[in-house]
């Protein structure tokens, strides 16, 4: 079976949806398929074309599955035009170069967000007469409506009926989490749905990693380590975690590692609130976080607003690891967090809930030593990828 996946994000660029696809990729070519992406020249998350990439396309082998890297407008701003800048010049471009530059496929899985990208992946599953798997990580256009990011009007209207059309016309519809899967189900009831749920590597991710060079270089004086790594961006709303730091017991230090548009507006918010209890760091390969989730002591993961369907995946990658949380979020994320006690849940915007989750936390080692063996066991039980990838190879097999 050859399979086609499409996507804005791939490995060598670091995040959430680049390492769960390439683990995506690396599983299913481990169950005979054979396995190629077309994605765009790496940009993310600085918005710059990385040095060995420059050029409209590139060809290269990750983990010996085929990688075609296409042009695309790079950009880290959030207003809409360079964003759909940004969407649409790899629409164009990934259309172009797959039309010519593969042969038949039997299955194409396009990746959305962005919802865009859709318009090639439905054109190329005609032309090469594939059945298409459209995978949602985010709930698009609603997310984006939540976010702020788009207004009620005719980009809205256009946004939704291509959404509808998307649905329709692929052959199947998979989602990250349940809220998902209900969610479309409700609207579109004809579509064929799969829950892809999100997970981790149990066993790249594990306590066992605990380097205590990590631990020393992060706390020097032994100070508990309250860790964040991921994206600096607007939809995470990091600034509720900066304004509890100001009155966080003493003995705690907030470690974020990461880059993103809002990076340098929270340091400088850090410099105001002049926080001595913090440290930003840049961005580390994604080999190396393992280790440092094994070498902290509580995993923050926020949200700015609860998004329809969206699950961090760095709630995975913390249980696996062993480490309680703290989610700053609602819904299908907080239900998991207390279903499984693996950590504290509070809403978005509730800085009192929040201080006071941090002060239990920091108080209490037996319970941080709970959340966190509860984490790994459920990570295990329900999340391991590699069950995941399984499941869903068997899925797309059968009923092809």
């Amino acid at each position: 079976m050859k399979l086609l996946l499409l996507t804005l994000y791939y490995p060598p660029e670091i995040g959430a949806p680049q390492a769960r696809l390439s683990e995506l990729a690396t599983g299913l070519k481990a169950r005979g398929f054979e396995v190629q992406v077309l994605t765009a020249l790496p940009s993310y998350p600085k918005g710059k074309i990385f040095p060995d990439y420059r050029g409209l396309w590139k060809k290269e082998t990750i983990s010996d599955i085929p990688v075609f890297r296409t042009w695309v407008f790079p950009t880290q701003k959030t207003a809409m035009l360079p964003r759909l800048a940004n969407y649409f010049s790899f629409v164009l471009s990934s259309l172009f170069f797959g039309i010519w530059g593969f042969k038949k496929v039997d299955f194409i899985l396009t990746e959305s967000p962005p919802l865009f990208l859709g318009i090639t992946g439905y054109l190329l599953s005609r032309l090469k007469r594939a059945k298409w798997i459209f995978n949602i990580s985010d709930l698009w256009p609603e997310s984006a409506v939540r976010l702020g990011a788009v207004k009620p009007g005719w980009a809205l209207t256009l946004s939704e009926k291509l959404e509808a059309f998307i649905y329709r016309k692929a052959w199947l519809v998979t989602g990250q989490t349940k809220t998902t899967i209900n969610c479309i189900n409700a609207r579109f009831p004809e579509v064929k749905l799969f829950h892809l749920s999100n997970g981790v590597d149990t066993v790249r991710f594990n306590p066992k990693n605990f380097r205590p060079e990590i631990r020393k270089s992060f706390s020097p004086h032994g100070d508990l380590i309250f860790f964040y790594g991921g994206l600096h961006g607007l939809a995470q709303g990091l600034s509720q975690i900066l304004y509890c730091a100001k009155g966080a017991p003493e003995g705690i230090r907030f470690v974020f590692i990461g880059d993103g548009p809002e990076k340098s507006l929270l340091i400088k918010l850090a410099q105001e609130l002049e926080l001595t209890n913090i440290e930003f760091h840049d961005a580390v390969a994604s080999k190396k976080m393992p280790e440092i989730l094994a070498s902290v002591d509580v995993c923050l993961i926020p949200l700015k607003t609860t998004l329809p369907g969206a699950v961090p995946s760095k709630l995975y990658e913390a249980m696996a690891s062993a480490k309680p949380v703290i989610l700053i979020a609602d819904g299908e994320p907080a239900e998991i967090v207390t279903s499984a006690k693996v950590g504290l849940a509070v809403s978005p915007g509730d800085g009192q809930a929040l201080m006071n989750a941090i002060k239990q936390l920091s108080a209490d080692e037996k319970l941080r030593t709970q959340f966190g063996e509860n984490g790994r066991r459920t990570a295990i039980k329900l999340y391991n990828r590699a069950n995941i990838t399984e499941a869903f190879a068997k899925y797309i097999i059968n009923k092809a």
